[in-house]
């Protein structure tokens, strides 16, 4: 085993295909199939799932890749420390449901981030993603909510997948508002005035269960609702068609300007904002300060995990 053997292999998760990892190597695609076939060979292990769709990793190769990485960090400090090379470009993968303190949370560790040269990934996708993303590794970490509602598919999804979902937060449900809507000025909103109101959700493909709603109370009837696919759109429809959404109440003025306020929902239910990752995982150095980014932003709205 070698260590251009394993960072081809680290590179080929990143990647998240064999073609493109080669395209970022410099070298032929055969050349990286062969390397990693004989890298499975020498180690009597699958690593990579092959299927006419790409690949994926094995539980093996979820395992191997948190071993390899830890040698490939450590060989890049001792390469910078009696080699004199510069730093190596940092890389980080973050997954997320549609949450203004997570893209805070990014924004303040990318701003820490003291090297040279680094690529990062923010992906805000649908929560069926989110956890096929951090199954396959190509996010280390994955950012989604649950509830009474679907707590219990959520929990099997992931422990079926070999994930994990640690808490950080409780909040109460909120809907989010234009500052011009009538409910803007309300001190609480029932189910009963929102009636009248266009409900908005973010869509989630073939996977449109309400089990993987961003949105909890997705069950109830609504006479008006609107699909979207990012943020932006949702808060512009807000302003334009005086419609809502619900969610944890965090709203971001630096982010998303001031037109668009929270109103306490009253529901008798929660939602618990946590982060998924992988069993067989250890965080980069990287993942690890977006966490500490992420849990201070957090605490700055007066949230406790």
């Amino acid at each position: 085993m070698t260590l251009q053997q394993l960072k081809y292999f680290i590179e080929t998760v990143n990647s998240g295909s064999i073609n493109k990892a080669a395209e970022r190597l410099f070298i032929a695609q055969p050349s990286l199939s062969n390397a990693l076939r004989d890298l499975e060979a020498e180690i009597g292990l699958e690593l990579f799932t092959r299927t006419s769709k790409g690949i994926s990793l094995t539980v093996d190769g979820a395992e191997f890749l948190g071993y390899a990485r830890q040698i490939a960090e450590q060989t890049s400090l001792l390469e910078q420390r009696y080699l004199h090379q510069k730093t190596p470009r940092r890389l980080c993968s973050i997954s997320t449901q549609h949450y203004a303190f997570a893209v805070n949370a990014f924004v303040n560790m990318v701003g820490k981030t003291n090297v040279e040269e680094y690529e990062y990934t923010l992906r805000e996708t649908r929560t069926f993603e989110i956890v096929e993303d951090v199954k396959n590794l190509r996010s280390e970490l994955g950012i989604l909510y649950r509830n009474a509602a679907n707590r219990k598919v959520m929990e099997k999804l992931l422990r079926e997948n070999r994930l994990i979902f640690q808490l950080l937060f409780i909040a109460k449900p909120h809907i989010f508002v234009s500052r011009a809507n009538p409910l803007a000025s309300k001190d609480y909103v029932t189910l009963g005035d929102l009636e009248n109101f266009p409900r908005l959700s973010f869509e989630q493909g073939e996977y449109n269960s309400f089990y993987f709603s961003e949105e909890i109370l997705s069950t109830e009837y609504c006479k008006k609702q609107i699909y979207v696919s990012d943020r932006a759109t949702i808060f512009n429809l807000m302003i334009g068609l005086n419609g809502y959404t619900i969610s944890t109440g965090i709203v971001s003025e630096d982010l998303n300007g001031d037109q668009i306020t929270a109103v306490p929902l009253l529901v008798d239910d929660s939602i618990e904002v946590g982060y998924i990752s992988h069993k067989e995982m250890q965080f980069t150095r990287q993942a690890t300060m977006y966490l500490e980014e992420l849990k201070a932003v957090i605490a700055e709205y007066g949230i406790e995990g």
